[in-house]
């Protein structure tokens, strides 16, 4: 069962909503925009009904597979199951073998996963995500630094140490998928929302 559940949340993280939709509208997301399968690429190269969709989709992705697991009174309070459960989900995303194992940064997954995992750290960092993101108007700092508050948002709520621990390592994939946009941070062409 558990074996059968962790092989779900990793494929089920894997559907590429934002290429299907892309695909959907005649459009290849790989070879337009940034090439990323993920939101903000769906809101540059289609638009923003379509962002919202790949957005709410990519956010399922992560929030149902833990979510029906804690369904399951003999796991629900089991939070490192739980905790690998959400993190399979994101490398699913990220590392979807329905595109040769080239996905998408993590952030909407991710999301999914904390709202269903440690709901106010997940509810928490979506108002810090849009906060920063409105005031910044670039994506990916919304998304760093929402997420690099997430495990110090986990310790103040007085969840687990499984949970700090996963939400800890939710953090470093978040980082690790958004290495050429800190590249571009520094060098002061990232784009913004929009352009």
């Amino acid at each position: 069962m558990t074996l059968l559940l962790c092989v779900f949340a990793f494929l089920f993280g894997s559907i590429p909503w934002g290429y299907l939709i892309g695909k959907m509208k005649g459009v290849d997301l790989k070879t337009r925009g940034s090439g990323n399968i993920g939101t903000t690429n769906v809101m540059r190269v289609i638009g923003k009904k379509e962002a919202l969709y790949t957005l709410l989709l990519d956010i399922s992705k992560g929030f149902i597979p833990v979510f029906i697991l804690k369904l399951f009174p003999q796991y629900s309070n089991n939070f490192t199951l739980l905790g690998i459960v959400g993190f399979l989900a994101i490398v699913g995303h990220c590392f979807t073998p329905f595109l040769k194992f080239k996905g998408g940064k993590g952030v909407a997954t991710s999301l999914g996963v904390l709202l269903a995992y440690a709901p106010l750290a997940g509810l928490i960092t979506i108002v810090l995500w849009i906060l920063i993101v409105k005031i910044t108007k670039i994506s990916s700092v919304g998304a760093l630094i929402s997420f690099a508050l997430v495990p110090l948002n986990v310790y103040f709520l007085g969840y687990s140490q499984e949970i700090l621990i996963f939400t800890a390592m939710f953090t470093i994939i978040i980082y690790s998928r958004h290495i050429s946009n800190i590249k571009r941070l520094f060098s002061g062409t990232e784009p913004r929302i929009g352009k």
